[in-house]
């Protein structure tokens, strides 16, 4: 009789501890998930540090399991209804981004870099660094990895955009772009690129620190006969919009 008091208090106290470890395990899946949440409706975004990496178009770096996918409301449904979604890293020497987006057509006959990429098929990151000028760096890819990368003043809604200047040795960003088929059929794009901090000068808080905050959103337009966006947050009038960006918080 003892023999099995004593087994029943030892298997009482380990359904206990397991009970106790499972409802703890729940809890820090509940508060990650709950932050993840956080971080979208409010306009906040975390970005993490990495090593500085490679980037192939097809996100084989194990650096991007580090963070999170964010998810890109689509706001304009003319066209297709499609997912997309990004990842933001950054290191001592840039910004990473990773663009994944459902796509059925590819809608891009434009090749060259610094055309007017953005009445394709593109993704679109807009950086603005100091709040205290309005000022910011725009680039565009497109599914073919042709870009567009160019310091956009603002003044009040007139806005035009700059190219830059001695765009050559690590001012120039590493890009690729990759067309993802199944059964011999496209059923999406990733883009996947680098901003260096040199080609983002003479712009304020640059590089960022751990608790620097950016404004800067994130974007994508597909033109399959009628054109759709995506946009991280929703802007008023056009994606130009910078007083109604999120906000990239470096960790």
């Amino acid at each position: 009789m003892v023999y099995n008091l004593f087994n029943r208090q030892n298997t009482q106290a380990l359904m206990n501890t397991m009970r106790s470890f499972f409802f703890i395990l729940f809890l820090l899946c509940i508060g990650i998930t709950t932050k993840a949440q956080q971080n979208s409706d409010t306009g906040k975004l975390t970005v993490l540090k990495t090593a500085d990496f490679e980037v192939d178009g097809k996100a084989t770096n194990t650096n991007w399991a580090k963070t999170n996918w964010v998810s890109l409301p689509q706001r304009r449904k003319d066209g297709k209804v499609y997912a997309t979604d990004a990842k933001v890293l950054y290191s001592d020497s840039g910004v990473y981004f990773l663009f994944h987006c459902q796509d059925s057509l590819i809608t891009s006959t434009m090749k060259e870099d610094f055309a007017n990429l953005y009445l394709e098929d593109v993704v679109e990151v807009f950086l603005w660094t100091d709040e205290s000028m309005p000022i910011y760096f725009e680039y565009e890819l497109s599914p073919y990895n042709y870009e567009l990368p160019i310091l956009v003043p603002n003044m009040k809604g007139t806005f035009l955009g700059w190219r830059p200047w001695h765009y050559e040795g690590d001012r120039k960003t590493r890009h690729a772009a990759y067309i993802e088929t199944k059964n011999n059929a496209i059923v999406g794009w990733n883009a996947e690129f680098f901003i260096p901090y040199t080609l983002l000068k003479p712009l304020n808080n640059v590089p960022p620190k751990k608790g620097t905050q950016w404004r800067a959103n994130m974007y994508r337009i597909d033109y399959d006969k009628k054109s759709s966006a995506w946009s991280w947050q929703l802007t008023r009038t056009n994606f130009h919009d910078f007083e109604k960006f999120g906000t990239f918080i470096f960790d």
